[in-house]
């Protein structure tokens, strides 16, 4: 597990896909990145703009929120500070199980929280109750993934109210601050999502600082002649 703090959407990206490459090539090992981004809405693959940014993307640039494409699957979702975001790049076999083991490691990390938490039948993601506290969308590339889960823990929600998030009509979200009223609760919960997360896939977890992981996916410098 990689605690990587605040990172920029893009270079977060540009981290996964070189991780993903090394993966594929058995480089490196099963990771999880755990980071937060400032302000940014990103579409999926099946994502409609007029729709679920109906004010225009220039509007939200205009408030401070950045727009960007993504290839996960899924729709428009916000990530902002005080959300969760987590990026297993793991090599899986079954798609469909691999979504059902985040939502199982969420919902176990949410009940450590005291948060009953549970996942709905034909939606992907989790919620409490009627209201949505964490989103889940994946990209498989030769078999491993990249993209994940995100999770309100205790950041400011009024960007989701001015979109359709993740094209659901009048879905309201919330955060483990909302649910149960703590305060700086990220990095307690962020170690317990890594626990959960590596209990349901079935790996061993181990800390790895970001500076280890990029010296460990970049290629390595040709010595000068």
């Amino acid at each position: 597990m990689v605690d990587a703090g605040q990172l920029p959407y893009a270079e977060a990206t540009g981290l996964q896909e070189r991780v993903r490459a090394a993966r594929q090539s058995d480089a490196v090992p099963d990771v999880l990145i755990l980071v937060e981004h400032p302000p940014v809405y990103t579409k999926g693959r099946r994502s409609d703009s007029r729709v679920e940014l109906p004010m225009g993307e220039d509007w939200y640039r205009a408030q401070g929120v950045e727009v960007a494409e993504t290839d996960r699957g899924g729709r428009v979702t916000y990530h902002g500070p005080g959300q969760l975001v987590g990026y297993p790049i793991v090599r899986i076999d079954d798609v469909l199980e691999y979504v059902r083991c985040l939502e199982r490691g969420l919902v176990t990390a949410l009940a450590d929280e005291g948060i009953a938490a549970e996942v709905r039948a034909g939606l992907t993601g989790v919620w409490v109750g009627e209201r949505k506290i964490g989103s889940i969308g994946v990209h498989v590339s030769r078999g491993v993934t990249t993209h994940g889960f995100a999770v309100n823990v205790d950041g400011d929600l009024q960007p989701f109210e001015w979109i359709v998030p993740c094209g659901l009509e009048g879905v309201r979200m919330t955060s483990v601050l909302r649910e149960t009223g703590r305060v700086d609760a990220m990095g307690c919960f962020s170690r317990r999502v890594a626990w959960r997360l590596s209990e349901e896939l079935g790996r061993r977890q181990r800390l790895v600082s970001l500076a280890r992981l990029r010296i460990a996916v970049e290629a390595p410098v040709p010595s000068a002649a």
